[in-house]
């Protein structure tokens, strides 16, 4: 059954570009042209993915993606001609998966809604398995030897990254992209940051070095040298 799309955009004539592209790929789609129409239509009959413009009449996006999300983890896609890093980050720390920016092209709005989706669909436990490293993606916990490895959410997903692609270069675009979803990587640091609080877990019992800086290029899990 093919994927159900919530539209929330006063601008009618991108409301109907967005209407008419989307249902030629297939999905279902339903509209709202203001925040508390698009609210009573998420609740009334849950999408499986929302488009929101920020700039509504009413209640605007950003207070209607804080609503959404504190409703529950639907996929929400901010649609915006607001395109500085502030808005960005504003938008994301609302709670939107991702955040594009008006003039967008419709190949690229359907790429980030495929991501999207993908990402939102259960998967199947596995025990991933790394030299000594463990990482079972039911429990999202982690092991090293006889011990036990607690992870934040983000901790988790960046090393889930790493487990699944073991002993691949993983640039920074390509690490943002993945686990944060949002492409102005260049403005923070915030890879590092994370890379360092993994290392200090995995290595807190002085253990070898599994996760390595490529310098110029980005990060690898590889057996140490």
């Amino acid at each position: 059954m093919s994927a159900r799309i919530l539209v929330i955009e006063d601008d009618e004539a991108i409301l109907r570009f967005l209407r008419r592209g989307l249902a030629y790929e297939g999905y279902q789609v339903e509209t709202a042209t203001n925040g508390q129409a698009g609210l009573n239509l998420a609740r009334d009959n849950p999408p499986d993915l929302v488009v929101l413009d920020i700039m509504l009449p009413g209640i605007d996006g950003l207070e209607v993606c804080r609503r959404l999300r504190a409703g529950g983890p639907v996929p929400i896609l901010i649609l915006t001609a607001k395109d500085s890093v502030n808005d960005r980050i504003m938008g994301l720390d609302v709670g939107a998966d991702d955040y594009m920016v008006k003039p967008f092209n419709l190949d690229e709005l359907l790429a980030r809604i495929r991501a999207l989706l993908r990402r939102a669909q259960p998967s199947r436990p596995q025990v991933l398995r790394f030299a000594d490293l463990i990482l079972d993606t039911g429990t999202r916990q982690a092991s090293r030897g006889e011990r036990v490895i607690s992870l934040t959410a983000k901790e988790y997903e960046l090393l889930e990254l790493f487990m699944r692609h073991p002993r691949q270069v993983l640039t920074r675009d390509m690490i943002f992209d993945r686990v944060w979803g949002y492409d102005f990587g260049g403005e923070s640091n915030i890879i590092e940051v994370y890379i360092r609080y993994l290392r200090q877990k995995l290595e807190s019992s002085a253990e070898a070095r599994l996760l390595h800086t490529v310098r110029g290029m980005g990060y690898v899990l590889r057996e140490p040298s």
